[in-house]
């Protein structure tokens, strides 16, 4: 039989001679699906040089080291990020992922930063959650220095280096919270506000989008100054507490940052009333209980599966393009839940 050729080969596959070469020479410059479907039709015409397209794809799939810091691995939220991180990861990117996941119980900024550069010199590109403090900036500025990208999740960081993000538009969930709060509250009053940190930049944009849209829709609302929980359910409950004996006529609150179960626990300790409106943020278990007997009129959420992937993805993005090609920066839509979804 007639030895089958390169031109053969370019023929049943149905592309180029030179996407083939380049398949055999240079794969990284070739898609996945085409690298793929071209080794298929070699595997299926006897291609003679099958061996080396084999290998060549094998080469262009190299591995992708990712590092992710989260917090707290206490915390059920991101416990269950955690967990649809390692899943996706099992999913192939033009290659396989080699995820370190590290939780931290320790937030202060100079663990983070210490946390961030150790796993800066084992990753091609770094994803974390962190508040805003001059010492992570400087230990963004360093991991980039030695050419390892880095993406901000949930909260948007700055850094004198480009900063990736993936998470959702904070600004508009202030906005949609404050709409629920206009929509379902029937006589407008004060509305107390939770946040975890006022150095977490989405928190802020929460607040910043909260207070707009009253500004804009319905000015009859008196917003409380926000209260910062720390990330700690104790504290949280011991703020709501405050809130309801300074201010019992209270009509909403909004929790926009950590401690929220501490918060929940501290809502069911005071008679329900219909015309008092609670807001929180993340759906998990806690949270989905509250929205079933009422602690919660609305949850807002990021969309985990969806969360997951958009960060695998932008890592690998932001790793062949290295930290000098401009910031990856993924919106996602945010989901919002009621008793009557969840």
């Amino acid at each position: 039989m007639k030895r089958t050729t390169i031109a053969d080969l370019a023929r049943a596959a149905d592309v180029s001679v030179s996407t083939v070469n380049r398949v055999l020479n240079r794969p990284d410059s070739v898609r996945k699906h085409t690298r793929e479907h071209v080794l298929a039709t070699a595997e299926e015409i006897g291609f003679y040089g099958t061996g080396a397209l084999e290998y060549s794809v094998r080469k262009g799939r190299e591995t992708h080291r990712l590092g992710i810091l989260l917090q707290q691995g206490g915390r059920p939220f991101y416990r269950n990020l955690g967990g649809a991180l390692r899943q996706e990861a099992k999913r192939d990117f033009d290659g396989p992922i080699d995820l370190t996941l590290e939780y931290l119980d320790d937030l202060s900024p100079d663990n983070v930063a210490a946390r961030l550069i150790g796993l800066g010199k084992t990753s091609d590109a770094v994803a974390l959650v962190a508040a805003q403090h001059p010492k992570v900036a400087d230990a963004i500025d360093t991991v980039t220095g030695a050419g390892v990208p880095i993406v901000a999740l949930i909260a948007p960081l700055s850094a004198r280096a480009n900063v990736g993000y993936v998470g959702v538009d904070a600004y508009m969930v202030g906005r949609t919270a404050a709409w629920a709060f206009d929509n379902m509250v029937r006589t407008p009053g004060e509305i107390g506000i939770l946040v975890g940190n006022h150095r977490y930049r989405n928190q802020e944009l929460n607040e910043s989008g909260f207070r707009s849209y009253f500004r804009e829709h319905n000015t009859a609302f008196t917003l409380l100054e926000p209260l910062a929980t720390y990330e700690s359910a104790a504290v949280a409950r011991e703020m709501v507490e405050g809130l309801f004996r300074d201010h019992p006529e209270m009509c909403g609150l909004f929790v926009s940052g950590g401690g929220i179960t501490g918060a929940l626990a501290a809502l069911r300790d005071v008679p329900k009333r219909r015309d008092f409106v609670a807001v929180g943020y993340e759906l998990f278990e806690a949270t989905r209980d509250a929205l079933i007997d009422g602690t919660l009129k609305m949850v807002i959420s990021h969309p985990l599966d969806r969360f997951a992937r958009a960060t695998i993805e932008t890592l690998v993005r932001a790793k062949k393009a290295g930290p000098e090609a401009g910031a990856q920066r993924v919106a996602l839509g945010f989901e919002i839940h009621t008793s009557e979804n969840v």
